[in-house]
């Protein structure tokens, strides 16, 4: 909870810091908090697409939500803004749990 209290403070001073946002949320789906991690997540790509780590974290909290028609459509997103900005790494991380979903 500490960490949460922490991160909130910093986002007072920027709120609109991507960096920030995803750290909360990850916070917040480690406290099993879905609802307002999924809220950060959505925030941050729509505000941000190539902001790339968000894709795989919003996909996966959605698979355990058993949302996977929308959890596809994520890592879908997720990579045509990887393939932009160049990030090979997170390419292939966003393609292999989106194949491991479909197949």
């Amino acid at each position: 909870m500490e960490r949460i209290e922490k991160i909130k403070e910093m986002l007072k001073e920027n709120p609109a810091d991507s960096f920030l946002q995803h750290a909360l949320a990850l916070e917040y789906i480690k406290m099993g908090n879905d609802v307002d991690a999924r809220k950060l997540f959505e925030t941050i790509l729509e505000r941000e697409p190539g902001y790339v780590g968000s894709y795989y974290h919003l996909a996966k909290l959605l698979e355990r939500v058993g949302e996977t028609d929308n959890a596809i459509k994520i890592y879908e997103k997720g990579m045509e803004q990887t393939k932009k900005v160049g990030d090979n790494h997170a390419f292939g991380e966003l393609r292999s749990a989106y194949e491991e979903l479909i197949f």
